[in-house]
C-alpha cells in the first residue's frame, strides 16, 4: 500500500468523491478489518471503564476525552476519523460510519442504537461505487435520543436535543429540540 492513514484521512476530510483509487480502497479495507478486531474485543468481554476508554482510544487512533463512558456493543466500519471530547457517553448498540469524520464535543450523550452515517453512495447507478464523505459534528451537551440517525454533513448545535427515532438530514441550530422523519424543529430551549 502506497497511501498511508494520514493521506487517507486528508482525502476523506477534503470532501472529494472517492472510490476509484485501488490503494485507497485497500487501505480502507485494512482499517475496516482492524476496526472489526477492536470492536470484537469491546463487544464480547466485560471491560472496566478505563479499559473501554483505552480500547476506544486504540480504535480511533487518539485519546478519548476525560470521563469517557460507553455501554457496548459498539460498531464502526473504519474508526480512525472519530474525535471524542470530555464527558461523552455513548450508549449500547450505536453504529458510527466515520469515514467522513465524526466529532463529538464535550458533554454529549448518544442514546441507544444511534446511527451516525458520514458517507453516501452516488445516485447514478453507473457510479454507485463512488463515495461522497461529509463530516458530522455533534456540539457540546447535545443529547441524541435512542435509534436516531444523523446523516452526512450535519452539525448539531450546542445544547440541542434530537428526539428518539429522528432522522436528521440538515443542521440543527443550538438550543433546539428536533424530531421526526425528516427531523424538524419542535421548539427552542
Amino acid at each position: 500500500m502506497e497511501m498511508d492513514i494520514k493521506e487517507l484521512l486528508e482525502r476523506f476530510n477534503s470532501g472529494e468523491t472517492l472510490g476509484e483509487d485501488p490503494d485507497m480502497i485497500e487501505l480502507m479495507r485494512f482499517y475496516s478489518r482492524e476496526a472489526q478486531k477492536i470492536t470484537m474485543k469491546i463487544n464480547t468481554v466485560y471491560h472496566e471503564p478505563d479499559e473501554l476508554a483505552e480500547l476506544f482510544s486504540r480504535l480511533i487512533g487518539k485519546p478519548v476525552g476525560e470521563n469517557f463512558g460507553m455501554f457496548p456493543p459498539f460498531y464502526t466500519d473504519f474508526g480512525k476519523n472519530i474525535t471524542i471530547g470530555d464527558n461523552v457517553f455513548i450508549n449500547a448498540g450505536c453504529k458510527f460510519q466515520d469515514q467522513g469524520g465524526i466529532t463529538i464535543d464535550d458533554g454529549a450523550l448518544i442514546g441507544h442504537g444511534v446511527v451516525l452515517a458520514t458517507l453516501n453512495h452516488d445516485l447514478d447507478p453507473e457510479k454507485r461505487q463512488q463515495l461522497h464523505p461529509a463530516p458530522i459534528h455533534i456540539g457540546k451537551r447535545v443529547w441524541i435520543g435512542a435509534n436516531a440517525t444523523v446523516t452526512q454533513g450535519v452539525t448539531i448545535g450546542d445544547n440541542s436535543v434530537v428526539a428518539a427515532g429522528a432522522v436528521v438530514n440538515s443542521d440543527v441550530p443550538p438550543d433546539t429540540i428536533v424530531g421526526g422523519v425528516p427531523a424538524r424543529i419542535i421548539r427552542h430551549l
